[in-house]
């Protein structure tokens, strides 16, 4: 295909080209209804290509068909047979491929420590996980994606199942082996679905880890906001082979999908897509270049940055070297602390802190400038932490103490009767909400799970550490809610 097209951006610039007045949706008419305050600080551009796509960026009866050619040239860029664009990000996405696969009360091979949007969709949906334990590492305290040996685990002990799901990448960057656990789903004749939210650049280079369709995968699932070039919420999923049904995928995709999709979403992602695929391997050859001189330099600094201590048995297969992981434990501080000092000090955000540890994450749009400006920050930070108070301890239970028994469903114990108990009298119920220390966003504890006094000092104590905890009802967890005793 010719992938110097792009169907959308060309769309839109027709559109413009043509001087049409809408008298339809988005009611701010091409930015004529937009307060001017909103303008200076937006930008007129954003409203000006903000059109609707159905008698906007096409006819009424869409009989160009600019998405479906969009789609078209995505799916032939990564290998896959069909690919779908979501302006809902991947957490809409997920959801569309689980439901793809599995519906109510059939079972899906499910690792414990997904994503919350992978526990939002069996919450919705009343899929019955059956639970894969990942890698964990005791000594970093941190999870990996589970291998072989985990999932065949799981499917000897339920074997009724419609499929599997692994994450993989990690938001630490570490990856799964994704060839074994694909021969092995297929040899059962299961389809392999692989939240891939932090692959979107693995397809266009070569020395990056494997990605989903090229592993053998039957769905992946991308967020192109994340590793990509595309604006929030951008993200796309790709079918290949003959498991899944793809008319069924799009049904799913359009339950759950807006019918107001965002053409900011569309351009982007035609754009990135047609940008990738013309330059994506010089523009990853020099991401790739310059974070081995960013992580040399930043050891020099002496940071402990992480690498091979990631990889072997029991742990990641592989890891993606754009992900530059920081262990802050040498230092005396925590993740948390790190970040908010770099925020306020240096200008200088990062994706992921937690209690030991900082991500910053790389790709193609960084240069020697940015970089220069993140070794610069690490380096005033390791000169000031020694002024740093010591951080709070965090009560961090073992790999054990972290998986809790599932007494319900996650859907029964999150929609069933359920009341707000202190925290102090919590341990011994089943929790009726989730609790997420986020990022990375994998939940601590999950709707039908029975509470530990282990977990729950965990939670309270990263709490006050510094830890964020975006959905308990109760955002001090001085109290949690629980299913209510009949």
């Amino acid at each position: 295909m010719d992938h110097s097209k792009a169907p959308v951006l060309e769309a839109l610039r027709d559109y413009h080209s043509a001087g049409y007045v809408p008298f339809n949706a988005p009611g701010h008419k091409q930015g004529r209804g937009i307060d001017p305050r909103v303008l200076e600080v937006v930008g007129a551009d954003v409203f000006r290509s903000d059109v609707i796509a159905l008698n906007g960026l096409d006819d009424r009866l869409m009989r160009q068909g600019v998405l479906a050619e969009a789609q078209a040239l995505m799916a032939d860029a990564v290998g896959a047979d069909h690919t779908f664009f979501s302006t809902c990000g991947s957490s809409l996405s997920v959801k569309s491929a689980m439901l793809a696969v599995a519906g109510p009360h059939e079972k899906l091979l499910v690792p414990r420590h997904v994503h919350k949007s992978v526990i939002s969709g069996l919450i919705v949906s009343g899929v019955r996980p059956v639970w894969v334990r990942p890698h964990w590492d005791a000594g970093r305290h941190l999870s990996h994606p589970p291998g072989v040996r985990e999932f065949a685990e799981a499917y000897e002990r339920d074997p009724d199942v419609k499929g599997a799901l692994v994450v993989t990448p990690t938001d630490y960057g570490t990856c799964g082996d994704l060839r074994a656990i694909a021969d092995w789903c297929h040899e059962r004749g299961l389809p392999l679905i692989v939240d891939e939210a932090w692959g979107a650049h693995l397809p266009f280079h070569d020395a990056l880890p494997p990605w989903g369709m090229d592993a053998g995968a039957d769905l992946c699932v991308t967020s192109v906001h994340k590793m990509g070039a595309a604006v929030e919420q951008s993200s796309v999923f790709h079918l290949r082979g003959d498991r899944v049904d793809p008319d069924v995928l799009k049904a799913r995709e359009d339950l759950l999908g807006t019918t107001s999709p965002s053409s900011l979403v569309y351009a982007a992602l035609d754009g990135w897509r047609r940008q990738m695929a013309e330059q994506g391997k010089e523009l990853l050859d020099g991401a790739l270049t310059l974070v081995k001189s960013v992580r040399g330099r930043l050891a020099e600094e002496g940071l402990t940055v992480l690498h091979d201590e990631f990889l072997g048995p029991d742990l990641a297969d592989s890891l993606d070297p754009l992900k530059v992981v920081l262990d802050l434990d040498p230092l005396g501080i925590s993740g948390y602390q790190a970040a908010d000092w770099l925020r306020e000090h240096q200008r200088v955000t990062v994706g992921l802190s937690d209690h030991r540890r900082i991500v910053a994450q790389f790709n193609h749009s960084d240069d020697d400038e940015t970089s220069g400006t993140l070794v610069d920050a690490l380096r005033a930070l390791v000169k000031a932490a020694p002024s740093f108070e010591k951080p709070p301890k965090v009560d961090l239970p073992s790999p054990r103490e972290m998986e809790l028994e599932t007494a319900m469903l996650p859907r029964d114990a999150f929609f069933g009767p359920a009341e707000q108990v202190p925290a102090e009298q919590a341990a011994g119920r089943i929790a009726a909400e989730m609790i997420t220390p986020y990022p990375p966003g994998a939940p601590g504890v999950l709707p039908g799970e029975v509470l530990t006094q282990p977990m729950l000092d965990y939670l309270r104590s990263g709490l006050g550490a510094g830890m964020q905890l975006p959905d308990p009802a109760d955002s001090k967890l001085e109290s949690i809610r629980v299913v209510a005793k009949q």
